[in-house]
């Protein structure tokens, strides 16, 4: 048996970087077979297709022929997507994309989630993540990296929805071009069928018309001939005048079956013919310790119990339900061995992070960005001010628990889950009980939220363990306490910040200095300002509790220390928040523009009443520029927000509708985090356990939110699911500090007023 810890087992996270895309997606040829028509993109010599066939096209009269687009017989369009469906619509607004530069009808597009299958990573989200420098190179080094990052990709298993990269990646240089191309090869075989030339076939709502004739067929009525047609490496894909579905607020595919209960979830999991037992588990309370003893006595007698096992870095109960494996799992009495950390409680984490600041100093530690001659102008200074921020450690508190069903039998093993790596749980699972990878099969169903939880994959590593140790299919769940208290972790942080104004309040020097450098790498840069002289260094110190990417990642912590900094900036010239801002956006326009009109939706000018007040932050991340004002009612003594008014360019938004519902969650997940987010430590282990004290923000205190977008123009297309986060907790803790004149620089928030 593999006693390999979690911990040590740990998928390093996926790395997300702010990447400016420059070049499409190459297309295969589309072949026809059993009635349907399938269009693949990125189709190259060794494409998997007789192996994908019966994964992706079981039905009768449908065969896979090619990976990304199917047309059955009943002329209806399938798109078959690669990224996961957690909650944000990406599944339908990739289906869109694709169903308007094909002229498909919406009603009759449908959505396939695609299996595991390294065919479906994405070349160009490969780059993102693993190399986006790579994104803007030359015409003639094109072939070289698309080729490169094809092998890269199923090497490293980047078959991964995260870092709000699904639209601007899959979406612009994917789907897109897939619908195209196959329009292209359907107008091809109607005006060979018809004698006519192709600049007078159209299609329109998955139908092809001959005006002149008066002749139309559906889409279907020509897929056997489209298949013979060439395929279009780089068809010409629509301009924003032509879009009939992008740009426009679609209804979703995932909807009708998360309102019925017919959609699934991992945790949902009966896969037909199997009989399944139930898991319930206990991890080491603190990271780094392990199972010296434990005493199941009483749990071996109780109702259902089947097998207790010490797994060296967990203890697990299998039992006939969930009910009987964690009520007996609760009466097991495990003694841990003993942690070698010297972080017992926040402060100790504190003082590892400030030992690491004092050393730093001003010019010390690892230097992550710079312009100008930063100590220089803070020797001109006029004035110089300094703060020091502190951001705690965050659980990501899913709403689905964790969850994975496993079978090992027979030298295979499937597997299925909520996970937004499917391949590199795969290769976990692999490793961990010694199974090759082409022979362990995952099934990844809809998943009950992640926020980036689902990015890592020691839960599925650790089901498939308790399958091949007790020789049952079963389904492992993590209890809300369990997942809380023994997980991986948005990471604290914390962050010494100095400027230096001239005699006019400009700010000429800026320098940062923090303890945690994750993702993305341009996260603790506040590029958009037009500051002659940074110096932004990284103090690296040692985390206590193991790190997962969280919603936003990086731009989490950093636009709380930037933005809180840049109020104080403003405060210290005696100026206005936002109009200091815009001053120092010249050369930003689309930032400037961003800002200016949060102002004019906010009323930001007008005198607010006594004891209310309003606080602005603005933050660009995952390539969308988003501005938020946050109204506070301080009278109570304690916050209460009322209003939020956040304005977002994405570039262009291709589902108004969706794009709002996201930036809106982003905007709750962060006033949560801001207000209430924190795990605190006691003997090292951490002392929330569920909702009733890791709190959320409740209905009745949630503000009204008003979300206003710009489609700036051409540029790059950005995401939805994380930029709306990273302006929240600024914003709310410079409103506070407007109506009540006490600066926060710790966060949560509500521990102040408690």
């Amino acid at each position: 048996m593999n006693d390999m810890s979690p911990e040590d087992k740990q998928a390093a996270a996926p790395k997300s970087k702010l990447a400016k895309w420059s070049r499409r997606g190459f297309i295969g040829a589309g072949v026809l077979a059993g009635g349907g028509l399938l269009i693949g993109i990125g189709v190259r010599p060794g494409n998997p297709i007789g192996s994908l066939a019966s994964k992706v096209a079981p039905g009768a009269g449908e065969q896979l022929v090619n990976s990304w687009v199917k047309i059955d017989t009943n002329n209806i369009v399938t798109a078959i997507v690669p990224h996961c469906e957690m909650g944000q619509g990406a599944h339908s607004v990739l289906a869109q994309m694709l169903a308007d530069e094909l002229d498909a009808a919406w009603d009759n597009v449908r959505v396939m989630q695609a299996p595991a299958d390294g065919s479906y990573i994405v070349t160009d989200t490969a780059r993102m993540f693993a190399a986006p420098f790579t994104l803007n190179a030359a015409d003639w080094l094109e072939p070289t990296w698309d080729g490169l990052f094809q092998k890269l990709g199923k090497s490293m298993d980047l078959l991964i929805t995260g870092g709000s990269s699904s639209i601007r990646s899959t979406g612009q240089y994917q789907m897109r071009i897939a619908g195209a191309a196959a329009r292209k090869m359907l107008v091809g075989a109607a005006a060979e069928a018809w004698d006519v030339p192709e600049s007078e076939v159209i299609a329109r709502d998955s139908m092809l018309l001959h005006e002149a004739s008066g002749k139309s067929a559906p889409f279907s009525e020509f897929a056997t001939q489209a298949a013979e047609q060439p395929m279009d490496h780089t068809p010409t894909l629509k301009t924003r005048d032509q879009y009939r579905l992008m740009g426009r607020s679609k209804a979703r595919t995932d909807i009708p079956a998360k309102i019925n209960g017919t959609a699934e979830f991992g945790i949902d999991a009966q896969p037909e013919g199997l009989e399944l037992s139930y898991a319930a588990v206990v991890r080491p309370p603190v990271p780094g310790t392990r199972v010296v003893s434990m005493d199941a006595n009483r749990a071996e007698g109780m109702s259902g119990v089947l097998q207790i096992l010490n797994m060296g870095n967990f203890v697990t109960v299998v039992a006939d339900s969930y009910w009987q494996a964690q009520q007996a799992m609760n009466t097991v009495a495990i003694e841990w061995s003993q942690s070698d950390s010297p972080v017992k409680t926040m402060d100790d984490q504190f003082a590892v992070f400030e030992s690491a600041l004092d050393a730093a100093g001003n010019a010390g530690g690892d230097q992550a960005a710079a312009r100008g001659e930063a100590a220089a102008a803070f020797a001109d200074a006029s004035m110089t001010i300094d703060a020091e921020y502190r951001a705690p450690y965050l659980a990501h508190a899913p709403m689905e628990p964790l969850n994975c069903t496993a079978r090992v039998a027979d030298g295979k093993c499937d597997i299925w889950t909520s996970t937004q790596v499917p391949l590199m749980a795969r290769s976990e699972v692999a490793s961990t009980i010694g199974i090759g990878a082409d022979d362990i099969t995952i099934h990844h169903p809809y998943l009950g939220g992640a926020f980036g939880r689902r990015l890592g994959s020691e839960y599925v590593a650790m089901a498939a363990r308790v399958a091949q140790a007790t020789g049952y299919p079963i389904k492992m769940i993590w209890s809300r306490e369990e997942d809380t208290q023994k997980a991986l972790y948005r990471c604290a942080d914390m962050s010494r910040m100095r400027a230096g104004l001239d005699e006019g309040g400009a700010l000429i020097a800026y320098d940062s200095v923090f303890t945690q450098r994750h993702d993305p790498a341009e996260a603790c840069v506040p590029a958009m300002y037009d500051i002659a002289n940074t110096s932004i260094r990284v103090a690296e110190s040692e985390l206590h509790l193991p790190f997962q990417a969280w919603r936003s990642v990086d731009h989490s912590q950093q636009g709380f220390f930037i933005e809180s900094f840049i109020d104080e900036a403003a405060e210290a010239a005696g100026a206005d928040p936002l109009d200091y801002r815009l001053s120092m956006l010249a050369n930003a326009p689309r930032h400037k523009a961003v800002l200016e009109k949060v102002a004019e939706i906010s009323n930001w000018r007008e005198p607010s009443a006594d004891g209310v007040a309003k606080g602005v932050a603005i933050v660009e991340s995952f390539g969308t520029i988003v501005a938020e004002v946050i109204e506070v009612d301080m009278n109570s003594g304690k916050p209460k927000m009322t209003n939020v008014w956040a304005v977002c360019d994405a570039g262009y938004v291709m589902n108004p509708d969706g794009f709002r519902n996201q930036i809106e969650g982003g905007i709750v997940f962060g006033l949560t985090a801001a207000m209430y987010g924190e795990l605190e430590l006691e003997g090292g282990a951490i002392v929330q356990s569920n909702f009733h004290d890791y709190q959320m923000l409740r209905m009745n205190e949630v503000p009204n939110i008003e979300v206003a977008l710009i489609n700036s123009g051409d540029v790059p297309v950005g995401g939805a699911g994380e930029p709306g986060l990273p302006p929240a907790a600024p914003a709310l803790a410079n409103a506070i500090f407007a109506a009540s004149g006490e600066r926060l620089r710790e966060l949560p928030i509500a521990k102040r007023f408690s």
